[in-house]
């Protein structure tokens, strides 16, 4: 729910200011998508760290100011699916910047920073994901091999994925068109024909065949006339 109304005018003014400069000029790999229905809900994408089994994806995210902001530290959210020790299976961050290390003067650029700076040293000290972090410290190739297939399939932009970019609305599955126009749904060869009809063999037969029956006809007209003169 939007805390807008819940917010003391002066924050809202700073808060205001302070998404303003990041959308401007936003910190290296991160993109702000501000609402200008709502302030207090920050929609951002994270490129995935390079040397990291999260690089080449790029990661919606969400921070929420709650009604205490900034006296509470907001509230943060992977939107896109990861595989990370401190990231819950419903995109909760546990980050200490968002808890005991908060102050109000951080301000959001520091949050969004010490955030992809998470996807490079995950802590496995404070997991919620305890799967991802158990194979942090006992079996790194399989916790890089299963990052980065969660990565590639939900964050790259591929069948399925939900990465930072926003979806083009052509893609995907298109309604029938023309699903009635028997030239429409008998394909290319059959479309083709109408063209043909122009010029070419198919076209030369069609006119000789035309030519020939309008031929058949005057002849037999002429020749229905002299009957009828010798009869006179």
């Amino acid at each position: 729910n939007s805390n807008v109304e819940n917010l003391p005018p002066h924050v809202l003014r700073l808060v205001y200011k302070e998404v303003s400069a990041l959308a401007a000029d936003p910190p290296e790999g991160i993109k702000i998508y501000p609402s200008e229905e709502d302030i207090t809900e920050l929609h951002t994408a994270i490129e995935g760290p390079e040397g990291t089994p999260f690089a080449g994806g790029v990661f919606r995210m969400r921070l929420v100011l709650g009604k205490d902001f900034p006296a509470v530290p907001p509230k943060g959210y992977f939107l896109t699916k990861i595989f990370h020790p401190n990231v819950g299976h419903k995109g909760e961050i546990c980050v200490n910047v968002l808890k005991r290390d908060w102050k109000a003067e951080l301000g959001l650029r520091h949050v969004l920073l010490t955030i992809k700076c998470l996807l490079i040293h995950p802590n496995p000290e404070s997991a919620l994901n305890e799967e991802a972090g158990r194979l942090l410290l006992e079996d790194y190739a399989e916790y890089e091999s299963r990052a980065r297939l969660l990565t590639e399939i939900h964050a790259m932009g591929g069948p399925g994925g939900t990465s930072g970019a926003p979806q083009d609305p052509n893609d995907g599955p298109q309604p029938k068109k023309h699903a009635g126009d028997p030239m429409k749904r008998a394909g290319p060869s059959a479309g083709a024909v109408p063209a043909a009809l122009g010029n070419g063999a198919n076209g030369a037969s069609t006119t000789t065949s035309s030519n020939s029956s309008t031929n058949n006809v005057a002849g037999k007209k002429k020749a229905d006339k002299k009957r009828a003169l010798r009869r006179l």
